[in-house]
């Protein structure tokens, strides 16, 4: 893992992510495949909202625990 602090997904947004909100579109990804954004707290809700309205959103799971279930250790790989 690099030494950069993640940060938010959002536009504009520099602060520290704290969420990994996990998502796919079914029409250009494989039922498998997850893409990730990360969110603050501020941009989580948002971000959520923007990725459930489309059908797209299927995880939102704390940086720290999703760094820990996934291998490659880098939230920001999609």
């Amino acid at each position: 893992m690099s030494d950069e602090t993640p940060i938010c997904s959002a536009k504009g947004c520099r602060a520290d992510a704290v969420w990994v909100l996990a998502w796919n579109n079914p029409k250009v990804h494989t039922p498998e495949r997850r893409k990730r954004w990360l969110a603050c707290d501020e941009h989580r809700e948002h971000l959520s909202q923007f990725l459930g309205v489309r059908g797209f959103l299927k995880d939102v799971v704390l940086l720290a625990e999703w760094e820990s279930r996934d291998p490659s250790g880098d939230p920001s790989a999609s």
